[in-house]
């Protein structure tokens, strides 16, 4: 009952933060390689577990790579959101879902946004990949799924 009333009334705040009838999370989106410092890259996923746990949306990170793409989806499991379901979509092989804590979250947003341009070619075993990786925050309606 307390947990509860604690997240209706940190709703009803979070709803009034945004005067401007965008939703608070709708610019969290980065493409990777990025030039944000480790800091930022640290702050930008804080943010979006905290929009994970208090709206109805989902982080997604997409790696495109030459003739491969694989997309990862993390949404809040329950009201607690110590436990995020990892969905996760490759071509090659369809969609894979499992259960992982929040560090877990955290610690795989914060590696696959800070890769570098290299990092990411050597990834990809061709030098180039096709595009560059996304991560965005948005509607849990919107989340593609199997």
């Amino acid at each position: 009952m307390a947990s509860e009333q604690r997240s209706k009334r940190r709703a009803a705040d979070h709803a009034a933060t945004t005067t401007d009838g965008e939703a608070p999370w709708a610019d969290l989106e980065m493409t990777v390689p990025t030039d944000r410092d480790h800091a930022s890259v640290v702050a930008l996923v804080e943010c979006a577990l905290v929009e994970l746990t208090h709206e109805a949306v989902g982080a997604v990170f997409v790696s495109r790579q030459v003739e491969r793409s694989t997309r990862t989806q993390y949404v809040a499991a329950g009201d607690i959101s110590e436990q995020f379901q990892k969905r996760h979509f490759d071509e090659r092989l369809g969609w894979h879902e499992t259960t992982i804590p929040r560090r877990a979250v955290r610690d795989e947003l914060i590696t696959q946004l800070s890769r570098s341009a290299s990092t990411a070619a050597e990834r990809s075993g061709e030098g180039a990949a096709s595009g560059p990786d996304i991560f965005v925050v948005k509607p849990v309606r919107e989340l593609r799924t199997p």
